[in-house]
């Protein structure tokens, strides 16, 4: 016994426990502790805290209708309006209307999304133990701080988690060298929500760099016929019907519900020309990053577009760096960010900042200024620009940040 002790004590030690909280290559022990914790965290939440009704019901309605015989997106609809998801979302939903009677089982729903929710943590957790870049103690401020991020798994329901659970298993899949498999994945992603979209500049170009032409074009084709197989049984009643509705770009969005842009004019918020504007900017910083940035990582311009394929698999932050950061450039630049919207990003922002040269202080600083803003209901003019101001820095941090070399040769791949 004493024998046992003198090795605990010799594990526990000062200096042994700095290395697991701040070494990338040690986070499994903290992402035990972590996940542990999630599990009596959620459990918690769902017995002590209200739940709040906003669009489970009407997922519930929506789905209903295809059982009803109704294949016409333009006459599927909830109380809060209509059908205005790509097919993925009917199916996934379809079978919880099942399970939980007919959507009526709430606690059942929340314990679903609370394994949803633990899942979601060890994709994500698996993708950080690759890319060695996140020291653990970071990890806490992904878990168990974020109170909104619980609140749109658990307490709201949203279909937003489903639609970035499947991405970050895509990302899993690419990780692991299996592109096909990863495409599929990704595509169900997007047919659950259009908002995975946003990764896909950062994912062209890695596919292209990895597997060259012919083989993007086939991981491309495997996306296309996802999504045609999925939502065949709408394009045989109403294909303009489907797809205006499914893949709506230029929906606009209730004023009362941003989160982004509070602190401008109704006129100006609903006005075409500024949608127009951010969406220049957005395509415009795209492509600054990619001339500037990323191009490098893989051999130049012409290394990306040429058909040769690697024969090697990419470093995993060569894969991961512009994927996260398309779709943060994204987020930048909405047109609305509602609150579920938060759990687009929310997992990668810890990455993220340690890409940037900011002091280790001012981004942990920038992830609680996030979170105070995405937590301000509802969203005041000092809000909403206190979050693109922190957005405006990330980016700007990103841009003159670590150099994009370490992507594909840092310290921590090359010990492997």
């Amino acid at each position: 016994m004493a024998a046992y002790l003198k090795r605990l004590v010799k594990v526990i030690n000062p200096r042994s426990v700095r290395r697991y909280l701040t070494d990338p290559s040690l986070a499994v022990p903290v992402m035990v502790i972590l996940f542990l914790a999630e599990c009596v965290i959620n459990v918690w939440v769902i017995h002590n805290i209200k739940y709040t009704e906003i669009d489970w019901k009407a997922y519930m309605q929506e789905v209903e209708g295809t059982i009803n015989g109704t294949y016409d997106y333009m006459q599927l609809k909830g109380d809060t309006g209509p059908l205005v998801y790509p097919a993925g979302f009917v199916y996934i939903f379809r079978v919880l209307y099942y399970i939980t009677d007919h959507g009526v089982n709430i606690r059942l729903a929340q314990y679903m999304f609370a394994a949803l929710y633990l899942w979601t943590i060890l994709l994500v957790f698996n993708i950080y133990q690759k890319t060695k870049v996140l020291p653990p103690y970071m990890l806490f401020f992904m878990c168990c701080a974020s109170y909104r991020i619980h609140s749109i798994f658990i307490l709201r329901l949203f279909n937003d988690p489903v639609a970035m659970m499947f991405f970050y298993l895509a990302v899993n899949l690419f990780l692991s060298g299996y592109w096909s498999i990863g495409s599929l994945v990704y595509s169900v992603a997007v047919s659950v929500k259009m908002n995975v979209l946003l990764f896909a500049p950062g994912l062209l170009m890695v596919m292209l760099a990895q597997n060259g032409i012919p083989s993007t074009l086939w991981h491309l084709t495997i996306c296309a016929a996802v999504q045609l197989f999925l939502a065949l049984p709408f394009l045989m009643v109403n294909p303009l019907g489907y797809l205006q509705r499914s893949f709506d770009l230029g929906r606009l969005f209730l004023f009362k519900w941003t989160v982004n842009w509070r602190f401008l004019p109704l006129d100006l918020f609903l006005n075409r020309y500024f949608h127009i504007m951010l969406l220049l900017l957005h395509l415009s910083v795209l492509m600054l990053f990619f001339i500037t940035r990323w191009k490098t990582m893989y051999g130049g311009l012409k290394r990306i577009i040429s058909s040769r394929r690697l024969s090697k698999q990419l470093p995993s932050n060569g894969i991961i760096l512009p994927l996260f950061t398309a779709n943060f450039i994204g987020m930048c630049f909405s047109r609305s960010l509602h609150y579920q919207f938060y759990v687009w990003y929310f997992h990668t922002l810890p990455y993220l900042l340690w890409w940037t040269q900011l002091p280790t202080v001012f981004r942990i600083l920038l992830l609680g200024l996030l979170e105070l803003c995405w937590n301000t209901y509802p969203s005041t003019i000092f809000s909403s620009s206190l979050l693109q101001l922190c957005h405006f820095i990330i980016l700007i941090g990103l841009w003159h940040g670590t150099s994009v070399e370490r992507a594909t040769r840092s310290k921590s791949e090359k010990m492997q």
